[in-house]
């Protein structure tokens, strides 16, 4: 091996040391599939595959960046629909990272603050580092630690940017977003950004996320949402003031200089919203097998469990330790996968359960019993 690259060996030689050697999920069936966000059950339904592919002709490259390629029919019909949705204009992203990656970091500059909660997914601190910014953090869904750094620091900046989640994707948490609304309302010159990455498609009127649940639509200046879980395809999107968006489309690096999304893959999204904006009934049985499935989890390992939502943890402590529960779970035909750090702190290493709305109570009934032979 050549002597450069001699620290990377070293370096994955301590990550193995530590159970933190990470791999490609091997492929396999498993009766029971909690390892990824189809938290609606809509990318397992073949029927739903099988009519768009028979209807849809679009192209399966967009060949361009949205600013310059000429098919963009199906992006622009996506966006309107969202945009009637929400009542504000939509922006297209390839992913939610490159969403918070251009985003954050467009918004932001050295005359901004941000305060973020402590617990935000990486592609926001990414943002946020992207940004220059100086950057606070506010201890995970502390409304009155937010105040308190908005009291110190707020006046001295011409914007400040509050930055949390809607819901975790680790502890499956919700933030309290009336309250940091409340908070942000006191500052004229705060933004108020929130992720509904994981309650898009889930929760609020026609699956329109949690800020649309509890009313604070008007609250939130920026709304972010993805396609690659409850809406089962890929994307992202920004829902915004006209002056936002228009401002994101000429300033957001990783919307400007990014190959835009095939238009087949907004075509599928489109198709995905209409069961979207019809699937109360699936909704309500996800938020009901959460529940039972969190109350079992709970009486099983002695445990109060954080969430509040489709994401329900088991935190074992310990990276070695959520690899091998991990595997003796897949064994017993249980597929969900072990979360260390740096994804999560030091000591709080789990097994994350992503629930979907195709299980019912008996499949929940079924798992916490192989949980409890663990």
């Amino acid at each position: 091996m050549s002597s450069s690259t001699e620290t990377y060996r070293e370096r994955l030689a301590q990550l193995k040391a530590e159970g933190r050697l990470r791999a490609l999920p091997a492929a396999g069936y498993f009766r029971y599939d909690l390892s990824d966000n189809d938290y609606l059950g809509l990318g397992r339904r073949d029927d739903l595959r099988r009519d768009f592919m028979a209807r849809c002709e679009a192209p399966l490259t967009a060949a361009a960046s949205r600013l310059l390629a000429p098919r963009q029919k199906e992006a622009v019909e996506l966006e309107n629909t969202l945009a009637d949705a929400y009542g504000r204009p939509v922006l297209l992203f390839n992913s939610g990272y490159h969403a918070n990656t251009g985003c954050v970091s467009a918004l932001a500059d050295a005359r901004t603050l941000i305060v973020a909660d402590k617990l935000v997914h990486a592609s926001i601190i990414d943002g946020i580092r992207l940004s220059g910014a100086r950057f606070v953090r506010f201890r995970h869904n502390d409304v009155r630690g937010l105040e308190r750094i908005l009291e110190k620091e707020g006046a001295g900046f011409d914007k400040v940017l509050i930055v949390t989640e809607s819901v975790f994707s680790m502890d499956g948490d919700m933030a309290p977003l009336r309250g940091i609304a409340e908070v942000k309302g006191r500052y004229p010159n705060a933004l108020l950004y929130v992720d509904e990455a994981h309650a898009f498609g889930l929760f609020g009127e026609r699956g329109l996320g949690l800020v649309r649940e509890l009313g604070l639509d008007n609250a939130v200046d920026v709304l972010v949402g993805t396609f690659g879980k409850g809406a089962a395809s890929a994307g992202a999107f920004v829902a915004a003031s006209q002056t936002v968006v228009d401002y994101l489309l000429n300033t957001a690096r990783s919307f400007i200089f990014s190959t835009a999304l095939p238009p087949l893959c907004h075509a599928w999204t489109l198709r995905m919203l209409q069961e979207i904006f019809a699937v109360d009934a699936l909704r309500a049985n996800l938020r009901a097998i959460s529940e039972r499935f969190r109350r079992g989890l709970e009486a099983v390992t002695g445990q109060e469990n954080p969430s509040c939502s489709q994401i329900v943890p088991w935190i074992v402590g310990s990276s070695e330790k959520a690899v091998e529960l991990s595997a003796n779970l897949r064994e017993h035909g249980v597929n969900a996968l072990p979360i260390r750090r740096p994804t999560v702190p030091p000591g709080t290493e789990r097994i994350r359960f992503s629930l979907n709305a195709a299980l019912t109570d008996r499949d929940i009934d079924e798992i916490l019993k192989v949980i409890a032979t663990l």
